[in-house]
């Protein structure tokens, strides 16, 4: 299943919310292996809530990423709608889109901050008129938006109530966004956009337009060794928050990390060249991660057999 809101149809016919919730499933599990394959790891009743996180986000990324013949300023019409057709959806509105739907059964259900919502909304728009950042500070103001306020949306999905774990969840958020960044810098450059700051291509003398060559030399592999390094100094901000999440649903985000992480290692196996091969894990480097995790803390598997239902809804037919 592939998500096409360029094409302003409607997703699916009349659905249950049960349904509503399968298709965000399907949706997750065709855009992202690695999301998907950690969100399997969560207490069965827990699921779908993360399904339907992701389903909202990918469909107001995929206007932006995949707009076919839409203009920029069709993708902000259609974002606009969108945003607005959420805030329907989570207020109690009959909407007909089923990740809507089943996105605001999840709000409500977890009690998820209109704010973050806005704010991811608000980064999303910005792809529409924002195609390069000068400085790092200048891309943290769209991380904030993309990434950040996701890991402050995965923290009330798992039950996170101390406000402590606040800078920890947007780390991992922005450490996730960034590693996608750096695997991703070749099919954003054909997108149009640059996600590096441009005054790191100029401290290591790399020019924009040797992005769009896949010119993969001795300067660009200083600048990516850079951009890791920034990446996994985030990690180690997010390891320091973990204990935060609620015995039982901590795994599954652990197992997330390391194999984003893991996505670094696969770069510098690659010499760095993310032009010629994409930096990714296969199944059993996954299999083997989950393993090495549960084995770190094998209490955290125990804790998670008996989180199931404790505090989540129930999803009705």
């Amino acid at each position: 299943m592939r998500l096409d809101p360029a094409s302003g149809e409607i997703l699916a016919g009349e659905l249950t919310l049960k349904g509503c919730y399968e298709f965000c499933r399907q949706s997750q599990r065709a855009h992202s292996r690695t999301y998907y394959f950690s969100t399997q790891l969560f207490p069965k009743d827990m699921r779908p809530h993360v399904h339907a996180l992701y389903a909202f986000m990918r469909y107001a990324d995929e206007i932006v990423d995949s707009p076919g013949a839409l203009s920029p300023e069709e993708q902000l019409a259609a974002l606009e709608r969108f945003e607005a057709d959420t805030i329907e959806a989570i207020t109690g509105e009959q909407v007909k889109n089923p990740i809507l739907r089943a996105f605001s059964n999840t709000v409500r259900a977890r009690d998820i901050d209109l704010g973050s919502i806005k704010a991811f909304m608000e980064s999303m728009k910005m792809d529409t008129r924002i195609s390069r950042y000068e400085t790092y500070e200048d891309l943290k103001i769209y991380t904030y938006g993309s990434a950040a306020v996701v890991g402050l949306m995965m923290c009330r999905v798992a039950g996170v109530r101390d406000d402590r774990s606040t800078p920890h969840a947007e780390a991992l958020g922005e450490a996730m966004q960034l590693t996608n960044f750096l695997r991703d810098i070749g099919e954003d450059w054909k997108r149009g956009r640059v996600y590096v700051p441009l005054e790191d291509l100029r401290t290591f003398g790399y020019a924009e337009e040797e992005i769009g060559a896949g010119v993969a030399d001795e300067r660009f592999v200083a600048l990516m060794k850079f951009e890791v390094d920034r990446a996994r100094q985030l990690y180690s901000v997010a390891d320091e928050g973990m204990d935060y999440i609620p015995k039982g649903r901590r795994y599954p985000v652990v197992v997330a990390r390391e194999l984003y992480a893991a996505i670094l290692g696969k770069i510098e196996e690659q010499g760095y060249d993310v032009y010629s091969k994409r930096a990714e894990t296969s199944l059993p480097e996954k299999l083997r991660v989950a393993l090495r995790c549960a084995a770190r803390d094998p209490g955290e598997l125990l804790a998670r057999g008996r989180a199931g239902g404790s505090g989540e809804i129930a999803i009705p037919s």
